[in-house]
């Protein structure tokens, strides 16, 4: 992750930031989604049942694929000189392009949209966060994801 200061941001508006490494989205993670949201619709945990749909299989929840940006935006994020903590400041735009299938590996594209500084010493960053599935022309998700950042 690259570290910069404050006065840098202007220079990053528009740039991609990072990629993150591949993580795979297996039948497991999907149960245990699934478990945690009460969510067992059989597209995602009946193998047999889904093996009948168009998908050919199980798919991760769309929920599941987007609680996994904390992970992807690890490392490829910026970050600002005297960081106290970032915070998780919520998404202006999330559109599900297409199903991660159960075993596919996804990962995060982030590129610096917008950098305000809201109050003295709170930054807020704007990022296009498209998630892509390895083999797969057609991203998983695209998302504007907005990262509160203070700086002590």
């Amino acid at each position: 992750m690259p570290v910069i200061k404050a006065s840098e941001l202007e220079s990053w508006k528009g740039k991609e930031v990072g990629v993150s490494e591949w993580v795979e989205v297996g039948q497991d993670r999907i149960n245990t989604f699934a478990d945690c949201t009460e969510d067992h619709q059989f597209i995602h945990i009946d193998e047999e049942a889904a093996a009948k749909t168009p998908f050919g299989g199980t798919i991760a929840h769309g929920l599941l694929t987007l609680s996994l940006l904390p992970k992807l935006s690890y490392g490829t994020t910026l970050g600002l000189e005297g960081t106290v903590m970032g915070i998780n400041y919520g998404f202006d735009k999330v559109r599900f392009l297409n199903p991660v299938r159960a075993g596919s590996k996804v990962r995060g594209r982030h590129t610096l949209i917008d950098a305000v500084e809201k109050q003295p010493g709170r930054w807020l960053l704007t990022y296009n966060v498209v998630v892509e599935i390895d083999g797969i022309e057609t991203p998983a998700l695209i998302a504007t994801s907005l990262v509160m950042i203070v700086v002590g």
